[in-house]
């Protein structure tokens, strides 16, 4: 096939569409382990979270946003106001928008989940901390 036959063809491809065409963020990684951004659109982002072996994000709130988690693997021990549980391997729970939440890892093995975040704003620097084993300021991821 000439070049010119080729360039004729590409004109015939339909367009990609957006869900298919748009980056996702790299891998950030944080002291307790890291996240991944799979997908976002309006009003929602969806995370992969990866926590590491004995060690647990801030306990902290979010002004605009819900948060459901699904445990992929590992087991999460979830604080959300006062109710703690454990969630394990195909289970989850949800974290209303203005509630204080923790998520640890008290297994010895990675604990994977998926994040579901919905609301009218989902950028990190929407975390209010209370507690951090980090000594993570609000500016200080």
């Amino acid at each position: 096939m000439t070049p010119v036959q080729e360039k004729a063809q590409l004109k015939n491809v339909p367009a990609l569409p957006d869900a298919l065409t748009h980056s996702v963020a790299a891998t950030e990684l944080r002291p307790w382990g890291s996240f991944t951004i799979l997908e976002e659109g309006p009003r929602y982002k969806i995370k992969r979270i990866e926590v590491k072996p004995g060690h647990r994000l801030s306990l902290q709130m979010h002004h605009h946003r819900s948060e459901h988690w699904i445990v992929v693997s590992g087991t999460a021990r979830v604080i959300c106001d006062e109710k703690v549980q454990m969630i394990y391997s195909n289970q989850s729970t949800y974290v209303p928008q203005g509630t204080q939440h923790r998520l640890e890892n008290p297994g010895v093995i990675p604990l994977v989940l998926i994040e579901v975040q919905n609301g009218e704003y989902l950028g990190e620097d929407d975390i209010v901390r209370f507690q951090d084993d980090y000594a993570r300021t609000d500016s200080n991821r």
